[in-house]
Order: C-alpha cells, then sequence, then structure tokens
C-alpha cells in the first residue's frame, strides 16, 4: 500500500516548483575531510545549498550517512557483533546530525534535529506531530540514527523517511553525475542513464541505493533523482524541474 505521509502540510506551493517536498540523502563519506571525519568547508557548501532550496519554499528532510566515521557492516566483516557495530554506526549518524543541525544554527537557517533511537536530552526523538509541528515552522528537518534498527543501511532510512513525510522525491547526492551501467571511474565508456525504471536497477543489481531502498520507493512511487552534489546550483535546478542527474521511476 502506498505511504500517504504526514498530512496538513502547511507549503504553499509554487508553480515554478517540481518538487514541494523532498528527502535529501547525503553519504558520511561525502563530507569527509582528507585528514578527518569532516570537511567543514564542504558542509557549508551543502548548507547553502539547501538553504537556497528552503528559500524557494521547498521543505526539506535530510538523512546523512555515518561512513566518514564508522561502518557498522565494515566491524561485522572483521568478526565483531553485527547487532552491536550498526548501532555504532547509528551513533555515527547522530554526531554527523549533530554537526549539520550546528551549521544550520549558525548560517541562520531553521533546523530540527530527530534521532530514531532514544538520546536523552541531546537529541529529539522522532514522532509524527514532532514532525509535523517542524514542517509547519518551515525547518529543515535533520533525521539521524538510521531506521532505530539494525540490519538496515541509511539508504533505506532515507527511503523510510521519504515515504513518512510523503515526499515528491528522494534525492540521493552522490559525487558523480548519475547513475552509469559500471563504475565510470573504472570504465571510461561506462554507459550513463538519463532515466531508468526502478526494475532495471533491481535486475541489474546497480548500485545506486541498496535494494531495499529501492523497493521501499518503488511500493510508494517515490521517484528517485541521482545527482551530482558537488556541482553547485544542481538542488535548485531538481526542485525547479531541469533535468539533472538520473531519475528513477516506474
Amino acid at each position: 500500500m502506498r505511504s500517504r505521509g504526514l498530512r496538513g502540510s502547511s507549503l504553499e506551493k509554487s508553480e515554478n516548483l517540481e518538487y514541494h517536498r523532498v528527502l535529501l540523502k547525503i553519504s558520511g563519506e561525502a563530507i569527509a575531510g582528507e585528514c578527518s571525519c569532516f570537511s567543514l568547508e564542504t558542509i557549508e557548501n551543502i548548507v547553502q545549498e539547501i538553504a537556497q532550496v528552503q528559500n524557494m519554499g521547498v521543505e526539506i528532510g535530510l538523512v546523512i550517512g555515518g561512513g566518514n566515521i564508522i561502518r557498522g557492516e565494515r566491524l561485522a566483516e572483521k568478526g565483531l557483533n553485527r547487532t552491536r557495530s550498526d548501532s555504532m554506526g547509528m551513533l555515527a549518524t547522530v554526531i554527523n546530525g549533530m554537526l549539520f543541525e550546528n551549521i544550520f544554527a549558525i548560517k541562520g537557517v531553521p533546523s530540527v534535529l530527530y534521532s530514531a533511537i532514544e538520546m536523552g536530552n541531546i537529541v529529539e526523538r522522532m514522532s509524527t506531530r514532532s514532525i509535523e509541528r517542524s514542517l509547519a515552522e518551515k525547518a529543515v528537518i535533520v533525521f539521524s540514527g538510521g531506521t532505530g534498527n539494525p540490519f538496515f543501511t541509511t539508504d533505506t532510512a532515507a527511503a523510510l523517511r521519504a515515504c513518512e513525510i510523503g515526499a515528491n522525491a528522494l534525492l540521493k547526492a552522490t559525487k558523480v553525475d548519475g547513475v552509469y551501467d559500471r563504475d565510470p571511474a573504472l570504465h571510461p565508456d561506462a554507459r550513463f542513464y538519463t532515466e531508468i525504471s526502478y526494475g532495471n536497477v533491481l535486475k541489474n543489481t546497480l548500485k545506486v541505493m541498496d535494494m531495499t531502498a529501492i523497493s521501499l520507493c518503488r511500493e510508494n512511487r517515490i521517484p528517485i533523482v541521482v545527482f551530482n552534489l558537488y556541482k553547485r546550483g544542481n538542488l535548485a535546478k531538481i526542485v525547479s524541474g531541469e533535468r539533472i542527474g538520473t531519475i528513477i521511476k516506474e
């Protein structure tokens, strides 16, 4: 059954926008510095891009991975307990979320940080009512803590949150221009897709997002736009309807 998302959105839709409510997924590796876990310059640039889109009237949810700090799956491959390793990975996403929330505040961008796992007085526990309130207040919603459960990636968390807020699209930020049939860094002749179906992504096991995330978006008819995060202005172009990157849909 298709998710209807949160009801009662206060968004005043603009005819100039293709997408009025989006979920932006950024990997932890995308914000890593050369000699540290974080590149503050990269994060500040991303915040500026998000602020631009927010000022256009777009409601934004944000999910950030934790791979710049730790990846639970890799620890499990070394023999550590998978459940505990994934819990460590979820905590890494909370750290990244706190960093983004801090920089949003410095830049004057209203935001609210939520965690899928209980964090006491550090981060607010998410609930449908609190998320609705944040959307009404035009704040960027930063989702952390993954799904709150082990064995799920932050890609799946992003797809889940997109369903929950009734997003028009899930925007997958990457370091390349979109989806290719092979790694373009290793294969210069790799084929670029401007559009591809969920079914073909699953059939060809293209490494765009994990299969659970793709299936969840397919079931709920949420298009996925895969684009290059490092080209300034791409985010604003996408929500305005310009064809940037690769769109995955039915």
